[in-house]
């Protein structure tokens, strides 16, 4: 059985569900699905993961996998999906083979990859088109969040296919919201991104900046971890980041995608984002050191 954490999961009737990737995020998500008694079809582009996917939670409920999207989505009541780029997204739903072309008719498509808004909008009109439901909602919470069910979902769609497919959705959240139209979610991701951007790069240079006056950095984050200085970033990785530990899932390589959605935004809207695209080519300084790989934190190696 896998290790994910158990949880308490809200009582809510067994429903036929598809998920659509089974990545570091999308394994545990369709985990909890299973667990929470919901009846699970998976499709994963490498067919073996879907197998050991499917004997990890066997017993959980009703598990299948399937060779194709479409195969995956035909009967579902609601797809989730979580793959890795506007690209792959398209490639699950459009086409010949895609979810979409099995989904019946009043079916929800959940997409819970972090993509453009356009292609949410894009993917919301190709479903209604279809008479199907399309909600963009990207998740915060990383790894371990998903793990432990802990995630934050930030939707975007019509209020009635979020109504529907929430109650669902909490087996792996402990927050599911409905921001906007089709778009909002993806819109609310990039917020949060611009936050977790500038938040760790100052957090980054606290650390080596009381470091070179000597200070003795453990116990002063406990001082200030106390007052207005406090954020989930420093709680959480600021005692790695002294230590110069960086393998905790969110990796530098996925920030600097999201990060590339940001901008694009920006210049469609206006945006001014001077610090982010900052911390961008920050994050791209630590790509050229070989930190493809690291955790996000490891903005602190440019300093050292």
């Amino acid at each position: 059985m896998s290790e994910i954490n158990a949880k308490a999961y809200e009582a809510v009737p067994s429903r036929k569900v598809a998920f659509l990737g089974l990545g570091v995020m999308g394994y545990p998500m369709a985990g909890h699905l299973a667990r929470a008694g919901h009846r699970v079809t998976v499709y994963n582009r490498t067919t073996t993961k879907s197998i050991a996917w499917c004997k990890d939670f066997i017993g959980t409920s009703d598990l299948k996998h399937a060779q194709t999207p479409r195969l995956a989505a035909q009967g579902a009541e609601i797809v989730f999906c979580c793959v890795g780029n506007d690209d792959d997204l398209r490639s699950v739903t459009l086409g010949e083979d895609g979810a979409f072309a099995g989904m019946a008719p009043g079916a929800i498509f959940v997409d819970h990859t972090t993509a453009s808004a356009e292609v949410a909008r894009e993917l919301f009109a190709a479903a209604k088109n279809l008479d199907l439901q399309f909600i963009d909602a990207p998740v915060s919470g990383g790894q371990a969040g998903a793990e432990n069910g802990q995630l934050t979902v930030m939707c975007g769609g019509e209020p009635a296919a979020f109504e529907a497919m929430r109650p669902v959705a909490l087996a792996f959240a402990r927050a599911v919201t409905l921001l906007g139209a089709s778009g909002a979610g993806q819109i609310c991701k990039m917020v949060n991104q611009i936050c977790v951007a500038g938040i760790t790069q100052g957090l980054a240079e606290a650390i080596a900046f009381g470091g070179k006056a000597g200070l003795d950095m453990a116990r002063v984050l406990e001082v200030i971890g106390k007052g207005a200085a406090q954020s989930w970033q420093m709680d959480n990785r600021g005692k790695t980041m002294i230590a110069d530990q960086f393998q905790f899932g969110f990796a530098v390589d996925w920030m600097r995608k999201d990060l590339s959605l940001v901008l694009d935004e920006a210049r469609r809207n206006g945006a001014q984002l001077p610090v982010t695209a900052l911390v961008d080519q920050f994050y791209a300084d630590i790509q050229q050191m070989g930190g493809q790989r690291w955790d996000t934190s490891s903005l602190i190696k440019r300093l050292r």
